[in-house]
């Protein structure tokens, strides 16, 4: 079985480092045992590759990795979860809206800080802020 795609080919279609790879299989995250040439090289084929871009954006998104081995072990299981996947997917759609409206919050700060200085670096009047010598900010 040399057919399908290598370890560092994963790696490149998905974005994944190749000890990432190994350890997303050591932790029982894929949908099937990754089989092997007879070189003993794992072989991947286009289901895994989709299945790994969408663990890694759960990843990348802030679920625990707790919550990918549960979704993992839930899909995994076959038919008839939908429900408890659809519950999972659903929490962890809540914390990453509440994370990018933190974020977005953040972001106006900053954003009010730049306008600042911008305004105070074209018109010349931008020495001493936040001059931790005078006191005040602005």
């Amino acid at each position: 079985m040399d057919e399908g795609l290598s370890i560092g080919e994963v790696a490149k279609a998905t974005g994944l480092s190749v000890h990432a790879l190994r350890y997303f299989e050591r932790e029982g995250l894929f949908l099937r045992d990754i089989p092997r040439s007879g070189g003993g090289r794992r072989v991947f084929d286009a289901a895994d590759v989709e299945w790994l871009v969408l663990l890694n954006r759960l990843r990348d998104s802030g679920m625990p990795i707790a919550g990918i081995r549960e979704f993992a072990a839930l899909v995994g299981a076959g038919p008839g979860n939908e429900a408890e996947r659809l519950k999972l997917l659903k929490q962890h759609e809540a914390d990453v809206r509440a994370k990018i409206a933190e974020l977005e919050a953040c972001l106006d700060v900053v954003h009010r800080k730049v306008v600042v200085y911008e305004r105070h670096v074209e018109e010349g009047t931008a020495r001493g802020l936040w001059d931790p010598g005078q006191g005040a900010a602005r």
